[in-house]
């Protein structure tokens, strides 16, 4: 089998039919992993298919505890690919071929996000650069501010125009196209993120063997519904995954961390 992918569910509704189609269309000999954090089992409907294996938890176990389970079995059936994606996504046929036949090509390339687009049709901008506090801050709190604008439009890359391969360390978890033997070398997602930034930590990791890329030759849409803004409890998630993300990389000082977003800039070639 060349391909896994497992979907993290928590009392998710009609969205998560779209994600299915998309994944059961693919060319590929896959395996898809539904991991359910749902208080109540009631989308074992979905593992009367074969290529599906539902895992009932009974409880949130939170997002990278959840997709881990399935990232074990990838690893122990030697499985070569792993995707990580939201069930808010879907995209046309060809789309993970072509990602597969690129990540055949080019074994340096250890993880990989492709251009994502809102329902609307709206470009999502996720190549964006390691985080300081600053910017976690300013994006959340003080948005109507002109520093916070200047500190996110450099945060978020806003001149980069998405028409090439970037080499970038922060990946949004929303689409992560994995290899699985990155993952022999750095481990899966770190537990102790609840939710929020692990995949910005995970892909961190990778990118320290590997290269993780933004590639622009294929698209996705995501719902993203930013629930941190709207929900106080995802908040609080929300933050405290930012002290864990930053107690474990470095709040104000992280040499590693100017390295590579100097690198970026300058992959871009923009001057801020």
């Amino acid at each position: 089998m060349s391909l896994a992918i497992s979907i993290v569910l928590f009392e998710n509704g009609d969205e998560l039919d779209g994600a299915i189609e998309s994944v059961l269309a693919i060319n590929a000999n896959l395996q898809l992993y539904l991991i359910d954090n749902s208080p109540t089992d009631l989308l074992k409907r979905y593992a009367n298919d074969k290529r599906i294996t539902y895992v009932y938890n009974g409880k949130n176990h939170g997002y990278g505890r959840a997709h881990n389970i399935a990232l074990h079995h990838a690893l122990n059936q030697k499985i070569k690919y792993h995707l990580v994606m939201n069930p808010d996504i879907c995209f046309s046929g060809g789309t993970v071929e072509a990602i597969i036949k690129y990540m055949d090509a080019n074994l340096e390339v250890g993880a990989l996000i492709p251009r994502v687009y809102y329902e609307s049709g709206r470009l999502q901008r996720l190549c964006k650069l390691l985080p300081t506090p600053f910017d976690l801050i300013g994006r959340r709190f003080l948005s109507n501010t002109q520093w916070a604008a200047r500190q996110n439009a450099k945060y978020e890359l806003n001149k980069f125009d998405y028409d090439k391969i970037l080499n970038i360390p922060c990946l949004s978890g929303c689409f992560m196209f994995l290899r699985t033997a990155a993952l022999e070398k750095t481990g899966l997602f770190d537990e102790r993120f609840f939710m929020y930034l692990e995949d910005y930590d995970l892909a961190r990791r990778i990118n320290r063997f590997y290269r993780t890329v933004f590639f622009p030759d294929v698209s996705i849409v995501h719902g993203f519904k930013k629930g941190s803004y709207q929900d106080p409890k995802l908040l609080r998630f929300h933050i405290q995954s930012a002290i864990r993300y930053f107690n474990k990389w470095g709040w104000f000082f992280d040499k590693e961390r100017k390295r590579l977003n100097d690198d970026v800039l300058k992959q871009i070639s923009e001057t801020y």
